[in-house]
């Protein structure tokens, strides 16, 4: 698949470009677009960026010259809706509190370009008084709208979006959506029912493509005494708020086959996750002493390392670790979270219909079927030529764009053409 290259930009002056990203569940959200964030500034000079952010993992990530961020109070995804995280306080005065950082944020930072992730409105309006002041007093500031592959079954969307009245204002307000997903595996477009002045708004980008690792493949098998002719099975439910279930049956599988395990030399690595509660990771600690080669962590911010270093994968199938492993050619099984909402679920169907990866419900996970699975996994042929089928060029493509509409409402250039290479 070709990719392609942003163009080259050599005006002195400086634009600068404003983020939201709420994040209120996982860590799928901030990852992508610091991945975004991270290629703008390396192939637009003189650009600067300010990401506003409820992500409560932003520090533990190393940010490049040109970024700064706002941290908003946090808010979690809870079983009654939104909740406050931290705070001592309820969910509408956070929510006040947010809406007034962001407009402060903009009232001062004058931005050239605002990029959203997600939600048109942001959490529950918190975006509108924003949006409001920069229509009102900067209009030439270009509102860019960006969205993941899969939002959610399309019943669930599409009720939203009539819901909340997004139709009408990305509609109205937003002046390109972006999607970083192929069309071939999943068509936003129709499936959300989009109306053509939307859908005119619509470019699809492919998938984000991220940089490699900090450490190579040799030095992470050294660090973790893997021998030459052992195998590297690496087990990572993202975030882990919601990841005990999968590790755990793991682990159980482990254990009914250890002398398995031992015989065909394969070693594994955990990752729980910086949010799974620690009285899990505990328990996890727990069941895994004295597993043969099993190893327990609870974090990486450089997950494409050990992806990189795994012969095979098990995750849930959110966006950004599934793009991950696709993209440096792992092999994969996938247990989709299936609430409160459906996108990993329908993602992994489509990419297991497209034999990208194996996937299992979570209904019947079972540490037998999963210990099976991976045996069998990792003995099959390689899926290179159909992973290779895949359109991993989200980060030029969504540049490209990005760079058309930051200059173009100042020195009236035509329209970008983008160039393949």
């Amino acid at each position: 698949m070709a990719t392609t290259s942003p163009r080259s930009i050599t005006t002195a002056e400086y634009r600068k470009i404003m983020v939201y990203s709420h994040d209120a569940f996982g860590f799928g959200n901030i990852r992508r677009m610091l991945a975004i964030c991270n290629y703008l500034l390396k192939h637009i000079p003189n650009l600067s960026i300010l990401l506003i952010s409820g992500s409560p993992i932003l520090h533990d990530f190393r940010l490049p010259s040109g970024l700064y961020f706002i941290n908003l109070p946090c808010l979690n995804r809870g079983q009654s809706g939104i909740a406050v995280k931290y705070l001592n306080a309820d969910i509408k005065s956070t929510l006040k509190l947010r809406s007034q950082v962001i407009l402060a944020a903009a009232r001062n930072y004058q931005p050239d370009l605002v990029l959203v992730d997600k939600k048109p409105m942001g959490i529950q309006g918190e975006l509108q008084s924003t949006i409001e002041y920069l229509k009102s007093n900067l209009p030439v500031t270009k509102l860019v709208l960006l969205l993941r592959d899969i939002l959610n079954a399309p019943e669930k969307t599409i009720a939203e979006w009539q819901r909340e009245n997004y139709y009408r204002q990305v509609e109205s307000l937003y002046d390109r959506i972006l999607v970083v997903g192929m069309q071939q595996i999943f068509d936003l477009v129709r499936e959300y029912q989009f109306g053509k002045a939307i859908a005119d708004k619509v470019h699809y980008c492919g998938y984000i493509r991220k940089e490699s690792g900090l450490k190579n493949r040799r030095t992470i098998r050294q660090e973790l005494g893997i021998g030459k002719n052992e195998k590297l099975v690496l087990v990572t439910p993202g975030g882990g708020e919601d990841g005990y279930c999968l590790v755990n049956n793991y682990l159980q599988g482990v254990v009914q086959q250890s002398k398995c395990f031992w015989d065909r030399n394969i070693r594994t690595l955990i990752f729980c996750g910086a949010e799974m509660p620690h009285q899990h990771q505990q328990q996890l600690a727990q069941q895994a002493q004295g597993l043969p080669g099993v190893t327990v962590k609870e974090f990486t911010n450089d997950l494409m390392s050990y992806v990189n270093t795994a012969d095979l994968v098990v995750s849930m199938c959110g966006y950004n670790t599934i793009t991950e492993v696709l993209q440096k050619g792992k092999k994969a099984i996938v247990i989709p979270r299936i609430k409160p909402g459906r996108e990993q679920l329908i993602r992994a169907q489509s990419m297991a219909q497209a034999g990208l990866i194996e996937m299992i419900h979570p209904e019947a996970l079972e540490p037998d079927l999963l210990i099976e699975t991976i045996f069998v996994g990792l003995t099959s042929p390689e899926s290179s030529a159909k992973i290779g089928s895949l359109d991993f060029s989200g980060l030029p493509q969504v540049t490209n764009y990005l760079t058309a509409l930051l200059y173009s409402f100042h020195n009236n250039e035509k329209p970008l053409i983008i160039q393949s290479f």
